[in-house]
C-alpha cells in the first residue's frame, strides 16, 4: 500500500471509498455532444485518476469552458490538425492534455463526432479524495488552491502529456456521473479566460456556490435552456 493511503480504519477513507460504490465510467454517447452542452453537463461529476503509486485521487468538477474547434478562434484546432491537438480529431470521450506558457499542463475532453475537433477545458474541481496527495505536490494547506485552475488541477492529480490520448470511458483516467439529477448547485457562466481571441464568449460555466472556483471576470446567472448548450452538434 502507498505511504499515502489511509487505514482501511479511517473513518475519513471510508467516506471518500463510500462516494464511489457503484461508480463507473460514463459511456462515450455522454460525450457525443457541443462542447458548450458538454461543459455544462460536467459540472458536478467526478474526475477520478487512479494513479499507480499514490492511489485514487478525485474532485467534483466545479468549472469549465468550452473550445468550438474550427469555429473558435481560440481553440488549437482552429488552423487544422496538428500532431500536438490530434486528439480533439478523434472519437469523444478521451482526454486532450497539453502543455503550455512552458509550465502548466492543462487536461480537457474531447466531444462531439470524430472528425470534428472540438474539446472542454476542466478549469477547477472540488477536492474529494487524495488530500494528503495534493497537499503535498501543491506545497500548501489551503484545499481552496489545490485545485483551482486547469495548471493546478492537472499538478496535483499528476497529468501530463503522458495522459493525452487516455480513454475517459476505461480509466485509470476517468469520469464519474454526479449523484442524483442536476449539477448541485446554481451554474452561473461567463466570459473565457487566459486566452487573447474570442474572450468576449460567455462559454465559462462553474457551479456559483463553490468555494474552489477560478477567478476571472464577472458571473451571470445561466438559463436552464441557454442557447448552445442543448445541442449534440458544434456550439455556434
Amino acid at each position: 500500500m502507498s505511504r499515502t493511503r489511509r487505514s482501511r480504519t479511517d473513518p475519513q477513507a471510508r467516506s471518500e471509498r463510500d462516494l464511489f460504490v457503484g461508480a463507473r465510467p460514463l459511456p462515450r454517447a455522454f460525450y457525443a455532444r457541443g462542447p458548450l452542452a458538454l461543459a455544462r453537463a460536467l459540472l458536478g461529476c467526478m474526475l477520478v485518476h487512479d494513479d499507480e503509486r499514490e492511489g485514487r485521487l478525485a474532485g467534483r468538477i466545479v468549472e469549465t469552458e468550452a473550445y468550438a474547434g474550427a469555429r473558435d478562434p481560440a481553440s488549437h484546432a482552429f488552423r487544422g490538425r496538428t500532431p500536438r491537438n490530434a486528439v480533439m480529431f478523434g472519437e469523444p470521450g478521451h482526454a486532450y492534455v497539453y502543455f503550455t506558457y512552458g509550465m502548466h499542463h492543462c487536461m480537457n475532453v474531447v466531444c462531439g463526432r470524430e472528425g470534428v475537433a472540438s474539446a472542454v477545458l476542466v478549469r477547477a474541481l472540488e477536492p474529494v479524495a487524495g488530500a494528503v496527495v495534493f497537499e503535498r505536490r501543491r506545497r500548501t494547506g489551503d484545499a481552496r488552491r489545490w485545485l483551482r485552475g486547469p495548471g493546478s488541477l492537472a499538478q496535483a492529480l499528476g497529468l501530463d502529456r503522458t495522459h493525452d490520448g487516455f480513454d475517459l470511458t476505461r480509466g485509470p483516467l476517468w469520469i464519474a456521473a454526479r449523484a442524483g439529477r442536476g449539477p448541485g448547485g446554481r451554474v452561473v457562466r461567463g466570459p473565457r479566460v487566459g486566452i487573447r481571441r474570442a474572450a468576449d464568449r460567455a462559454w465559462r460555466f462553474a457551479l456559483a456556490d463553490s468555494l474552489f472556483v477560478s477567478r476571472g471576470p464577472a458571473w451571470t446567472v445561466a438559463q436552464a435552456r441557454d442557447p448552445g448548450t442543448r445541442s449534440a452538434g458544434a456550439a455556434r
